[in-house]
């Protein structure tokens, strides 16, 4: 027991006083005797005993009375608990991630949060918050009300170590009580290493009453007809979806075509056929469940003629003619020796058609050109020495040709999955008619390989840069040493080896990733471009970081827009180019939530709980009214011995 005064012990010195009144009332006095008195004697020393008792009841209550009375004053107390983290700081860690929009017992999971947290924090009570997105520091409840009433879901995944790190940040010689708000949804055993050993941490885990969805995972163009485009959209499903699903088409919010969902598995495509021409829409669902994965937007931009140029002899490149045609190309092809380096700029692919020796100057041209988004085709020349190769290639990648190898090869493989093929086949072919090779350089490659021989060497690989491609074959193609241009493969191959998915196909980007996105558009160094939201719903707009590349402009949008939708690339008030965001699918499994790996760490039902265990381990238990009680009592019993004891 301690005292928060103790020096009012120091009137405990105030005892001594009831004790002298006592021993004064208890001195002898000189007996003297009468007569006629004799028959009193024996009441006399009834009386005398009954007194003496009556006293010391008296003498006692008093100094209990007087001592109960000075230790009240003194305020007497038990230590808490938890006494040294009173002075710990608060911090609050609220997931806002999409996997919160899951509706639990009473409503939304993240909306649900935000009330307990108004209803019991206290408003004395100073603390930080923590979202996905938003970061309040040193604040109280009734500061940020509005804020968290209008406190929207975070594109952002919940990534618990990304957050501790921020709290890590705010350097204090407090210790600090962090509560942590999530349903757990991909939460990873090392994302709680950043919990500091010194903090306590209190989990409190919504959970989603059902945990059903389904999403619309991604769009692309199944086939490209004379006038109309076959799109495909994928949608997975995760629990159990037994139920029809409607799916509905929308171009500038028009409904173009609608039909009905059933999945016999986790996955399901549907296909749709559109005119071909400018398509600025949404594909959109209604499970009931998640909301934010319900939409995907998506923009198809009119098909533009694209420049394609083949550097090589003429006659060897008279196939490329024919698979480039006039009314979606204009293909050209030059010599070496009459080449115009100026008009490589302007291509949108390139192709070293078995050209002998590239010169350093071309070189550096097509690295250049590669870098600003241009895709290049490289097909090497029997006559090419192996230094020139690997000169050209050391520009790009990790690719290196070694030497060439005489006898027939068969290309066996096909890396169906791959992007230059995933929309050609249907399914796996095994019966092809597969095209050989008289002799081949053998290739070492950090990239996996398109096509392959029988012996697993490459026949062509590639590498993906996030704005062009660099397409590497093993072997020249002229007919003298394959038979590869009279393939089936021969046209998909090369029609989708020029395309740049960025300027013609779909654009539907996805928030967060930060891949770059190249535009064409000539701007003077003063002028930007800028995005703008085209739903009259939101105004939102932001300018990208931007570089300049001659006639293009190359796009990183980093974390924005906030919220998905389509929008415009706008140099001024002029409409380049329609182009659509959506979030990642990241949140869209609710069932992988993972409570598990918190068996170390304290869960807690509710908000309320958490401040009731901090208040119970950090209060001191008082008991001074306990001595007030005492005092009370021993005055009441002063009061009837001297009533009722004679």
């Amino acid at each position: 027991m301690q005292f928060k005064h103790p020096e009012i012990l120091y009137f405990l010195f105030l005892l001594v006083i009831p004790i002298l009144v006592h021993l004064f009332q208890l001195r002898r006095f000189k007996k003297e005797y009468f007569t006629n008195v004799h028959f009193l004697k024996e009441l006399a020393i009834q009386t005398r005993k009954s007194s003496r008792l009556k006293k010391w009841l008296l003498l006692l209550t008093r100094l209990f009375l007087l001592a109960c009375l000075i230790i009240a004053f003194a305020q007497p107390f038990f230590q808490a608990k938890d006494s040294k983290g009173i002075t710990n700081e608060m911090f609050i860690v609220l997931d806002n991630s999409f996997s919160m929009q899951a509706k639990g017992k009473q409503g939304e999971l993240m909306k649900r949060a935000v009330q307990e947290l108004l209803e019991n924090v206290p408003e004395n009570q100073t603390f930080s918050l923590i979202t996905n997105s938003e970061t309040f520091w040193n604040t109280d409840i009734k500061s940020i009300q509005r804020e968290l009433q209008n406190l929207k879901y975070s594109a952002s995944p919940f990534v618990l170590d990304n957050l501790m790190a921020k709290i890590k940040s705010r350097k204090s010689p407090y210790n600090k009580d962090i509560v942590i708000i999530t349903d757990a949804v991909g939460l990873q055993p090392k994302q709680l290493k950043n919990i500091d050993s010194t903090s306590n941490a209190y989990f409190i885990i919504p959970k989603a009453e059902q945990k059903n969805n389904v999403a619309i995972d991604s769009v692309f163009i199944q086939q490209a007809l004379d006038n109309f485009y076959e799109i495909g959209i994928t949608l997975s499903s995760y629990g159990d979806n037994e139920k029809d699903i409607p799916i509905s088409l929308y171009n500038n919010k028009k409904l173009v075509a609608k039909t009905i969902v059933n999945f016999e598995g986790k996955e399901k495509s549907i296909n749709f056929t559109i005119p071909k021409g400018d398509f600025n829409g949404y594909a959109a669902i209604d499970d009931n469940a998640l909301q934010y994965d319900n939409q995907l937007f998506f923009s198809i931009s009119k098909p533009q003629k694209m420049n394609i140029v083949s550097i090589g002899q003429p006659e060897k490149s008279s196939f490329l003619k024919k698979i480039y045609s006039d009314n979606e190309f204009i293909f050209s092809n030059f010599d070496l020796k009459t080449l115009d380096y100026n008009i490589l700029e302007k291509q949108d692919a390139i192709i070293l058609n078995e050209v002998p020796e590239v010169p350093q100057a071309l070189q550096t041209t097509l690295k250049t050109f590669v870098e600003k988004g241009g895709n290049l085709i490289v097909i090497p020349s029997s006559e090419s020495s192996i230094s020139n190769l690997n000169s050209l290639m050391g520009n790009f990648g990790k690719i290196q040709f070694k030497s060439l190898e005489n006898g027939e090869k068969l290309v066996t493989k096909i890396a169906f999955n791959h992007p230059l093929y995933s929309t050609v086949f249907e399914k796996k072919i095994d019966n092809f008619q597969y095209p050989n090779v008289s002799s081949a350089y053998s290739i070492s490659s950090a990239y996996p390989s398109i096509l392959s021989f029988e012996d697993q060497n490459a026949f062509l690989t590639a590498i993906q840069n996030p704005v062009s491609s660099i397409y590497v074959f093993s072997a020249p193609l002229n007919k003298n040493n394959s038979n590869f241009q009279n393939s089936p493969l021969i046209v998909p191959t090369f029609y989708n080896m020029a395309l740049s998915s960025q300027k013609t196909g779909i654009s539907a980007l996805t928030i967060g990733e930060n891949s770059p996105f190249l535009i064409d558009a000539s701007l003077s160094k003063d002028e930007i471009v800028e995005i703008k939201s085209l739903s009259e719903e939101t105004n939102e707009k932001f300018i990208p970081m931007q570089q300049i590349l001659n006639n293009k402009v190359k796009l990183t949008f980093n974390d924005f827009p906030q919220e998905a939708g389509n929008f415009g690339v706008y140099k001024q008030d002029n409409l380049l180019k329609e182009i659509s965001f959506n979030y990642a699918r990241t949140e869209s499994n609710i069932a992988t939530s993972n409570e598990s790996v918190l068996s170390d760490y304290n869960v807690i039902g509710s908000i309320d709980e958490v401040f009731d265990t901090l208040q119970t381990n950090r209060t001191d238990n008082e008991i001074w009214k306990w001595f007030v009680f005492l005092t009370l009592l021993f005055l009441v019993t002063e009061i009837l011995i001297q009533k009722f004891v004679k």
